[in-house]
């Protein structure tokens, strides 16, 4: 199935970038080529993406990402494909997904591995897609040459079999990918082999748990883009590339990617349990059983850390971190303490979850929910809700492989899982299971991440100031580093006092002092943790979400491996804006990027007031305002930083046993819109904001659907 018209363009020379954007238009199978330049100012990305999204959707009002109109983009950044430390293989989606709660939101989702840096290097920075196929199709790009294929027998298949199947498919001289000849003028061989993106099972049924998988171990999970897939009928979309990329200052790049290295990056010789860069072996050693001395690191194109392991028992390899924990306590459980087993089970269960194409997310929290109904009698064979699954089989790797197929594949109570977990409980009458916290899905329909609102506010809050869990850990440590040291008897190597100094100095001009992270239940209302939050905001919609650093190595706002405990973030030699500037030949500061960043959260603030969204919407679960978290999910205590009123010393607190003032909250909102330049009255992007940051396009287009914010 040849592809149509092609439209070829001369992208010059731009630092950073390949110089043009694939617009795929699967209605009639053809093509177009948009020029990059355009859309350079918005850096790469979530930024990049949501311009495209602005300029290609014809309907933005649209509440499911299953649909026609709906414009899907998977953006690159100028630093995938290059030595940037831990930002050369990040990849991000954007488009309408599909199914939050009350309607599937303009959102995002990110993956690592060497899918942006193949598509750079075939000479592409985004690649949108608009559209249904009228049959399934997977996508060739060759270098310049885009072709489409009859996806048909692809159809049913894993992700796994699926990239094998495409492999051989352009493997045309069967050599095995010694030095395969690539298509297009002139000669040109290359050993590597295509970058895959697809779907399986799980998106080809449309589940809400539909991902995107590239190679073994990477999945953009979150929005349901794997079911945006399927509903167009697209399979997979493949790179492959024998170009290169220019960079404005390449020695300035090297330099400072040595100095990173030797000042910041982690010796794997003297694994230091407190570090977010071994977190794969605590994974290993903690969730799944396997000694940390059996794997290997593994690491996304660019990498200086490797948090991804391959094992020495052949399987569950590239998986890491949640998809191979949240069945391992049931493993661990049902195998009885033999911690072989549970990682046998575990793993294997990880992969057949990759291979369906599922986001294993979800289930953290749904299987506890639906194991409570069968205890209860509710669940089960003959039951009020009727299952063929045998609830009395979980942690078994039948069980795990059972439970994940029904959802894939929309049978049995999966039926309605596809839908997602909080839709699930309002068509079984159990809305109050959502209310009262038995189903742990705080904000949008989706599950708690492992840092509740009620005790990581700014995680809650940033969240819910969005359009899904926010999935960026800025400010984890501050829970991980004093939580797992006092877990295991130790002293946690910074005192409060130290840290929360060295990262408000991180986080000027938007916030005065170190108040801004203090947890303490009188203060998380405040202007200090407000503005904390906005810093949090625009940081992670520019500087990791679309000049796409790795999420668990950047932001690096402290570091007990770095003289005087210092982090590299916004550091004159080696913050994000060095690699920047020696990337693209720009000149921007630090904080030119966190303004970046609130320019795109705008953007999409006024695409969610298209989609009907106000600011009534952004509400906790009643769980969040009425109960008390009395455990955390992973320990049964939460220290974070906090100062005492009294005697304004900082310590380490449990910040357990509270829950969220409505009121308080709800008055929280009305300052931070006005300080975002949205309406508070209703959270719309405002006239004069709007100008202000040179989106009178957008402006026009609220008012004419009378979605225009007023002024405070």
């Amino acid at each position: 199935m040849a592809s149509k018209k092609k439209v070829i363009h001369d992208p010059g020379a731009l630092p950073g970038y390949a110089g043009k954007i694939l617009h795929l238009k699967l209605s009639d199978l053809s093509y177009e080529v948009i020029p990059t330049e355009k859309y350079r100012k918005w850096g790469g990305g979530n930024g990049l993406g949501t311009a495209l999204f602005w300029d290609y959707c014809e309907d933005k009002t649209l509440q499911d990402g299953r649909h026609e109109k709906n414009v899907c983009v998977v953006a690159s950044s100028p630093f995938c494909g290059t030595s940037v430390p831990s930002a050369g293989g990040r990849c991000e989606v954007t488009g309408i997904g599909y199914g939050q709660i009350p309607v599937s939101w303009y959102t995002r989702s990110n993956f690592g591995g060497r899918y942006s840096a193949m598509m750079k290097y075939a000479g592409w920075d985004a690649v949108v897609i608009s559209g249904k196929a009228p049959e399934p199709v997977w996508v060739e790009v060759t270098n310049a040459t885009v072709t489409y294929h009859k996806a048909k027998a692809l159809w049913g298949k894993g992700t796994r079999e699926t990239q094998l199947a495409i492999f051989s498919a352009l493997d045309r001289e069967n050599k095995g990918w010694g030095w395969e000849p690539l298509p297009g003028k002139g000669v040109e061989y290359s050993t590597q082999k295509p970058a895959i993106l697809c779907i399986g099972p799980a998106g080809e049924n449309q589940t809400q748990l539909g991902s995107l998988v590239h190679d073994s171990g990477n999945g953009a999970g979150q929005g349901g883009f794997g079911a945006v897939w399927g509903f167009k009928n697209l399979k997979a979309v493949s790179f492959m590339g024998s170009g290169s990329i220019k960079i404005a200052d390449p020695m300035g790049l090297v330099d400072a990617r040595f100095l990173q290295k030797e000042i910041y990056g982690v010796n794997m010789e003297e694994p230091d349990i407190h570090q977010w860069g071994m977190l794969g072996r605590v994974f290993t050693s903690t969730f799944v059983g396997l000694p940390s001395n059996n794997r290997r690191a593994q690491a996304c194109v660019g990498c200086v850390m490797g948090c991804r392991s391959r094992y020495d028992i052949g399987y569950g390899n590239e998986v890491s971190c949640q998809e191979t924990s949240w069945y391992g306590h049931y493993a661990g459980k049902y195998a009885k303490g033999d911690e072989i087993e549970m990682a046998k089970v575990t793993m294997q269960v990880a992969d057949y979850c990759n291979d369906l194409g599922l986001n294993s997310y979800p289930f953290e929290h749904g299987l506890d929910w639906l194991e409570g109904l069968w205890h209860k009698g509710i669940l089960g064979p003959g039951k009020q809700i009727e299952t063929k699954l045998n609830f009395n089989e979980i942690g078994s790797l039948e069980f795990g492989k059972a439970l994940l197929k029904v959802v894939a594949h929309r049978e049995d109570i999966g039926k309605d899982l596809a839908d997602g977990f909080v839709q699930t409980a309002h068509k079984w009458g159990r809305k109050q299971d959502h209310d009262d916290g038995t189903l742990l899905f705080p904000y949008w329909g989706m599950p708690e991440h492992g840092y509740d609102p009620r005790a990581e506010v700014e995680w809650g809050f940033a969240s819910i100031m969005t359009d899904r869990d926010i999935n960026s850990h800025e400010f984890n440590p501050l829970f991980w580093k004093p939580t797992v040291a006092i877990a295991f008897g130790m002293r946690p190597r910074i005192s409060a006092e130290e840290i929360v100094h060295l990262i408000a100095e991180k986080l000027k001009p938007y916030v005065k002092g170190p108040e801004c992270l203090d947890f303490s239940t009188n203060n998380i209302y405040s202007d200090e943790v407000l503005n904390m939050t906005r810093w949090y905001i625009h940081y992670s919609r520019f500087w990791k979400n679309s000049a796409l650093f790795c999420d668990l190595r950047w932001a690096d706002l402290f570091d007990t491996n770095a003289p005087g405990n210092v982090g590299a973030t916004g550091d004159s030699r080696l913050g994000e804006q060095v690699f920047w500037n020696a990337v693209t030949g720009e000149n921007i500061s630090f904080v030119d990027g966190l303004s970046k960043g609130h320019r795109i959260y705008v953007l999409q603030s006024a695409i969610w007031a298209l989609q009907g969204r106000h600011r009534d919407h952004a509400k906790f679960a009643d769980y969040i305002y009425e109960k008390k978290n009395e455990e955390g999910e992973f320990f049964p205590f939460y220290f974070w930083p906090c100062k005492n009123e009294k005697t304004g010393k900082w310590a380490y607190e449990d910040v357990l046993h509270r829950h969220l003032d409505r009121e308080k909250f709800e008055e929280w909102k009305d300052r931070f819109y006005k300080a975002e330049g949205l309406d508070p009255k209703t959270g719309w992007p405002t006239q004069k904001t709007l100008e202000e940051l040179g989106l009178e396009d957008v402006a026009k287009e609220l008012d004419a659907h009378g979605k225009l914010g007023k002024e405070a």
